[in-house]
């Protein structure tokens, strides 16, 4: 027999404006605002908010209207700012305020892409290490210079105050609110509704890895990694990766230094911690087992990896993530 669902809901204000693209905003609404009572949990009560109720131009060449204000926004229990219009223009004193409102009441702040700028203005990220979009970072830190600017991460969860790359690195961002919120089978069936994985590299980590840089199929660098992912439970030294890639050693380690902006056995490290992750949530086989199924030397290895770059162990992990949870 089901239990009857419970009524109270978190209400969820996500910043609409003028010259906004519709992709992050999209995607706010289609977390927050699709009602999914088969999940049986208090679902959001998404409000979508702007400065004026006038109609906002849309990138694309259509229009929209808010139903509510910044003061609807500045009550809200979770705020995104999906973006602002120009980065380089001043944030509107009436946005600062609502945020730092919002802020001062216990609300939960969030920014997707440009939106850290809006964040950064209200002096919510003084001394805090945040992201945005990579093409915007440089410029972030010089406006913003006690905002610790990391751009190499998809997101960074501050607590209270969240951050996210550009774009699609917004969806990592809500539906790790959304397990924060209600847990990994809720957040995992959300990301299986939008056909997205519920988590990329770096799982539940506070500050999850960007993806490496793509490469060239016919590249050297292409070859080596390539095969370094159909041999990872083998010993892979650098050696065997420039004899794959028909490179001298010093020269191949500095092409893939260029082309990854990581070293060769880094990123292997790296690809066998990710290749651990849907063992540790789908099998009941031990954490020794896996770490060996995926190259690493010895249980201490792997869980000294795994927890460097997780920031917890692979146990904590399957309790999070794992199937039977």
């Amino acid at each position: 027999m089901l239990l009857p669902l419970p009524t109270r809901s978190h209400t969820v204000a996500a910043l609409a404006f003028d010259g906004m693209s519709p992709f992050e905003l999209g995607c706010v609404v289609e977390i927050f605002g699709l009602p999914r009572p088969e999940l049986r949990v208090p679902w959001y009560d998404l409000k979508v908010c702007a400065e004026s109720g006038e109609p906002l131009r849309v990138v694309g060449g259509f229009s929209m209207r808010a139903e509510h204000g910044l003061d609807v926004l500045a009550a809200a229990d979770t705020v995104i700012v999906p973006g602002v219009a120009d980065v380089r223009a001043q944030v509107s004193p009436a946005l600062v305020e609502a945020l730092t409102d919002a802020h001062a009441r216990g609300a939960r702040i969030v920014s997707i892409c440009s939106g850290a700028f809006a964040l950064a203005a209200a002096g919510l990220l003084d001394g805090r290490e945040a992201t945005t979009h990579w093409k915007y970072a440089d410029l972030l830190q010089r406006r913003h210079p006690s905002v610790r600017v990391n751009p190499d991460v998809l997101y960074v969860d501050g607590g209270r105050i969240l951050t996210s790359a550009g774009s699609a690195a917004g969806l990592d961002l809500l539906i790790h609110l959304v397990r924060n919120d209600h847990g990994a089978n809720v957040a995992n069936a959300v990301a299986r509704r939008l056909v997205i994985p519920p988590h990329r590299e770096g799982g539940q980590a506070q500050f999850i890895q960007a993806a490496v840089t793509a490469v060239e199929d016919d590249d050297a660098v292409a070859r080596a990694m390539e095969w370094a992912m159909a041999h990872l439970a083998d010993p892979i030294a650098v050696a065997d990766l420039a004899r794959v890639a028909h490179l001298a050693e010093r020269t191949f380690i500095r092409h893939f230094k260029a082309q990854t902006g990581t070293s060769p056995l880094r990123w292997v490290i790296s690809q066998r911690v990710a290749a651990s992750l849907p063992m540790l949530e789908s099998t009941g086989a031990p954490v020794e087992e896996i770490g060996a199924a995926v190259g690493f030397e010895s249980p201490v290895t792997f869980r000294h990896h795994f927890s460097r770059a997780m920031r917890t162990s692979p146990s904590a992990y399957r309790r999070a993530f794992g199937a039977t949870r």
